[in-house]
């Protein structure tokens, strides 16, 4: 075990939270790097744009705020983003006829064609990768990713929407 890892030192032995938590944050480096350098290979978009594109393709119209809430990102990072997705055509801003301060934003065709590109691209490589690995490493990996997928669902708060719902009242 990495004890460095986000100051956790040999003198204080790790409960098994401590381990848990340790765990989980090394898994987000792991797989940013990974991610990003496919992405970069597949696409001139950064990954916060493509986050930005995967929540709409999840949500079909979301504002700018919510996009924002749901992925703990800045308003002014939201913007950039949705700047230049609108410049690749990805993405339209629509204004809410009740109230023209919101800006929602839809994926365009040319951006779910896109998306589904780019995230068809990163799960080839990511399943060549996967493919190499033997009957028992692959079974525990499945398993195991299942296991973690529907815990951090159970336990984090739908991906902001409880949140982003707090926030507008």
């Amino acid at each position: 075990m990495n004890y460095y890892l986000f100051g956790t030192m040999p003198e204080n032995i790790p409960t098994p939270i401590d381990s848990v938590i340790e765990n989980l944050m090394s898994l987000y480096p792991l797989l940013s790097k990974n991610l990003t350098r496919s992405i970069r290979s597949k696409t001139n978009l950064n990954p916060g744009s493509l986050f930005v594109l995967a929540i709409l393709m999840k949500h079909e119209v979301l504002s700018m705020s919510e996009i924002g809430c749901r992925l703990s990102m800045p308003k002014p990072h939201v913007t950039a983003h949705i700047d230049k997705l609108v410049a690749e055509e990805m993405v339209e801003r629509l204004f809410d006829p009740k109230d023209r301060r919101v800006v929602n934003v839809r994926p365009t065709p040319k951006g779910i064609a896109d998306f589904r590109k780019i995230k068809d691209e990163i799960s080839r490589e990511m399943r060549q990768r996967i493919e190499k690995l033997d009957p028992t490493t692959f079974r525990q990996l499945h398993e195991s990713s299942l296991v973690v997928k529907n815990i951090l669902s159970d336990i984090m708060d739908d991906g902001g929407a409880t949140l982003c719902s707090k926030n507008k009242e």
